[in-house]
């Protein structure tokens, strides 16, 4: 008897049991022993058996782990042997070796990371997770049906006893039928017993899942182990199928790897921005690559945003899988909340630290411009290398520091505009079930003032390094332009000086034009109001210097020449004239006419000390004016007013190719537009002071860029 007992145990051990030889089983193990227990003794075999499996699978997994690394390590010997046989063959040769020592690296570290230990680990949590799904189900059904009620309810009624010795005992059989006790133990001991499993099975899966490489985050290795924990969760899903502390541990370690993998995910996006930013090769994108944008920006941001959209794509639908579970599970609803809070914070930090990264390229170009020589200046004008202006120009990589810095004020305005806004607004779903919508206006608007702030220090660098070059250009104009303005010719129009000053202007025009489009009013706005003050600058500048002889006086000639090109530059830069730079010019204007009336009365207290002019009869007539004591500051006026109605209209249509870019109106013949006349009254009437503005002083050289913020 005690060894058919000892067999019918035993057979409970078999896996391929089923369930009405489990029922015989039993029954008849209770009949021969009423005090056993026999189906707690088949659960527990159930439970050990699942973590047995659950050995077995580790077991596997560490093997082939094993024999993984020893394979590494067979690759890493293997090449070290090659790099050192390439060494002492670079060596026999008299080839330099270092750069290949520069890449010699712990392969095996190199190979640690790679994909073959990630896709290991990834089968090891795919085969728990099948162990899982196939046991605990049919498991509790068991269960449910052993503590029902319902386990061997047939067999039981069906038990057959011919003698009536057994009668009583028959009558106590068919009485089970409908209310039998088949284990002491309670459904709750049984629930302990999954709950257990269910942590080995937690434990193992989120230590492995902890061990993926974040170098691989954007493989499907992290993101098909969550999908198996989900399948696990689908699975066990329903009173028949798990306890309810059992869903709910699965769902607390679904929800944790979720959280792991999300904020992996948020890591690794300022991670992948820092080494972006470490890419940058200065070569424009056409303007179908950047989708009509008006920003000549570089593959830097593409590749910021493809990083982004392909990290928070990922994020999107975990998120979204996490919201499902919370329908259905409202204990895990803050948890979900501080996810998706993280999410956002995460998203914003990334275009900052961007941001940052792109402010240090723009240091570092400046830094690289002040080493060098300002760029090529051949008279006032900024040619490139082979004398041609150059703009920004897709697909040639740049290597001027200006035309750098332009890139990276394009590549801030481009963020700014477009690229913060877009993916903002595609991706702030995620994060709006719980944030009002004034919120999100003020993350999108502290996001646009960053790249604000950022774009003005970055374009006042790029102002600044054109200021002196238009500086050197004024210069030239000014005094190196082979005119004495004390004795000038008589006006006959714009000298060409002018006109190569306009150039500088112009090769800037076509530089922001081609860059940075939306920063061009603003830009050229900075330079020309610079480019006034830089005149006044002068004026003051060269009164105690060895240059004062070329500004020490205006005669009456060089007055109207003057005031002529002054007016022509206003015209043709009128649309870029601010009221700093109008108001500048009125002072620019009043200054030059004192000098004259100051040279004028000079000539007439000291007519020994005015040489006289011998270009011609007209230009002694206009000496004999400049020498009479009637020259007044009306009648200076009044002449600059005359040259200008004769001269300026004729002169915009000669130039009009030169200045196009700034009057395209001028490109059509007899549409050149009507000279403006100059508002002389405006500062004519200061005039009657010999010391006017001579109190205002200019500290630096350069124009200050301080005034249009």
């Amino acid at each position: 008897m005690r060894e058919f007992k000892s067999m019918l145990y035993k057979s409970m051990e078999d896996p391929q049991l089923d369930l009405a030889e489990l029922e015989n089983t039993v029954r008849l193990l209770i009949e021969l022993e009423p005090d056993s227990d026999p189906v707690w003794h088949y659960l527990n075999i159930q439970n050990h058996r699942v973590r047995g499996l659950f050995e077995k699978c580790t077991i596997d997994y560490e093997a082939q782990m094993e024999l993984l690394h020893n394979e590494i390590q067979e690759r890493a010997q293997s090449d070290a042997r090659w790099r050192q046989i390439q060494q002492e063959s670079n060596k026999c040769l008299g080839v330099d070796s270092s750069e290949w020592d520069s890449l010699a690296v712990d392969s095996q570290q190199l190979y640690m990371t790679g994909e073959e230990v990630d896709a290991l680990r990834g089968r090891y949590i795919s085969r728990l997770t099948a162990v899982l799904i196939h046991h605990i189900p049919a498991f509790w059904r068991l269960a449910l049906s052993v503590f029902s009620g319902k386990f061997a309810k047939g067999t039981a009624s069906s038990v057959h006893v011919d003698s009536d010795l057994n009668a009583k005992h028959t009558q106590r059989s068919e009485d089970k039928a409908t209310d039998v006790k088949f284990s002491s133990h309670s459904l709750e001991e049984v629930t302990t017993m999954v709950h257990g499993t269910i942590n080995a099975y937690e434990v193992k899966v989120h230590n492995t899942f902890r061990e993926f490489e974040e170098s691989n985050i954007l493989r499907p290795y992290m993101s098909d182990a969550i999908k198996e924990i989900a399948k696990a969760c689908q699975a066990l899903e329903g009173k028949e199928f798990s306890p309810s502390i059992a869903i709910k541990t699965l769902r607390a370690l679904h929800f944790e790897i979720t959280k792991v993998h999300v904020f992996r995910l948020c890591s690794w996006m300022r991670v992948a921005s820092e080494e972006i930013a470490k890419e940058e090769m200065w070569i424009p994108l056409s303007t179908l690559e950047r989708n009509k944008s008006p920003y000549a920006i570089s593959y830097l941001p593409i590749a910021f945003r493809e990083m982004i959209s392909s990290a928070m794509d990922r994020i999107q639908a975990m998120i979204h899988n996490l919201t499902t579970e919370v329908n259905k599970s409202d204990d895990m609803l803050d948890h979900v909340q501080e996810i998706q809070d993280s999410v956002r914070i995460g998203f914003l930090n990334c275009f900052l630290d961007f941001a940052g990264y792109l402010e240090r390229i723009g240091t570092e170009v400046c830094q690289a411009s002040s080493n060098k020589e300002d760029g090529h200046l051949q008279n006032g004008f900024l040619y490139g290398y082979e004398g041609e202006l150059h703009g920004l120009h897709s697909g040639v990589a740049i290597a001027d520091p200006h035309r750098r810095l332009l890139v990276v004020l394009s590549n801030i305005g481009y963020c700014k505009d477009e690229l913060a806004r877009g993916l903002y607004t595609k991706y702030m779903h995620i994060w709006m079930t719980y944030r009002e919508r004034n919120e999100q206006n003020t993350d999108v608007r502290d996001l646009v003032s960053s790249f604000s702030a950022l774009e003005e220090k970055v374009l006042e660098n790029y102002t600044y390094a054109k200021s002196n070059l238009i500086r050197t250009a004024a210069l030239n104009y000014l005094l190196d332009s082979g005119i004495q303005w004390g004795s000038a010719p008589s006006v006959k129009g714009i000298r060409d000086a002018t006109i190569e000053l306009i150039q500088s202007l112009v090769a800037v025009h076509a530089e922001v034009f081609s860059g940075a489009k939306p920063l061009l009013e603003k830009t050229m706005g900075i330079l020309v109001e610079g480019l006034i003050d830089t005149f006044l600058s002068l004026f003051h500048e060269n009164k105690a210097k060895h240059k004062a002889k070329h500004l020490k006086s205006f005669d009456m000639n060089g007055f109207c020449q003057l005031m002529l090109e002054l007016e022509y530059i206003e015209t043709v830069l009128h649309s870029y004239f601010s009221p700093a730079a109008l108001e500048s010019l009125k002072a620019l204007q009043g200054l030059l006419l004192e000098k004259t009336c100051e040279t004028a009365s000079e000539s007439v207290e000291n007519p020994g000390h005015h040489r006289r002019s011998t270009k011609g009869s007209e230009d002694a007539i206009s000496d004999d004016r400049q020498q009479g004591s009637s020259i007044s500051p009306d009648d200076l006026i009044a002449l600059a007013q005359q040259y200008s109605t004769e001269l300026l209209e004729g002169e915009l249509e000669r130039t009009r190719l030169n200045i196009s870019c700034f009057m395209e109106a001028s490109l059509q013949p007899n549409s050149v537009p009507a000279a403006q006349k100059p508002s002389y009254s405006s500062f004519q009437k200061s005039v009657s002071s010999p010391h006017y503005r001579r109190q205002q002083t200019v500290n630096s050289p350069s124009f200050s860029r301080h005034r249009r913020r």
